[in-house]
């Protein structure tokens, strides 16, 4: 077996678990709906900042986004941004989820769940794209 053909099925079974991922992630999403009200009910921010659930919401959604091109077409447009992107994309690089994670010691296990996998979606896309690249 040549190195070529290694690294395509290694990208393939990457594509296959960020496919999986993407799916256990809406599963979580949905299973963590109770304490995303719980915790918006207990949290307002102050007015120039976003809250938890605002941060959540931005990172969910640039991650998701990659995530379904590398699902469907196998991968992003510009992957030489996404990967930057990607890597200033840190989930504790965001004040009020650092906050949330730590600072609530009990409480909140599906959606702190829920941000690990997130962050584990977030480094299987980046090493997908930088094994592209």
């Amino acid at each position: 077996m040549t190195n070529f053909t290694l690294k395509q099925q290694d990208a393939e079974c990457m594509r296959h678990c960020i496919s999986d991922l993407l799916g256990q992630l809406t599963i979580a999403y949905q299973q963590a709906k109770s304490e995303r009200r719980e915790l918006a009910a207990a949290s307002a921010p102050p007015d120039k900042t976003f809250s938890v659930l605002e941060e959540l919401e931005l990172l969910t959604s640039d991650l998701r986004g990659y995530a379904s091109q590398v699902q469907m077409l196998g991968k992003v447009g510009d992957e030489e941004a996404a990967i930057a992107h990607l890597q200033s994309l840190r989930l504790f690089g965001f004040p009020g989820i650092t906050r949330f994670y730590f600072e609530t010691e009990r409480g909140y296990p599906k959606l702190k769940d829920y941000i690990r996998q997130l962050d584990y979606l977030r480094l299987l896309l980046l090493e997908y794209l930088q094994a592209r690249f």
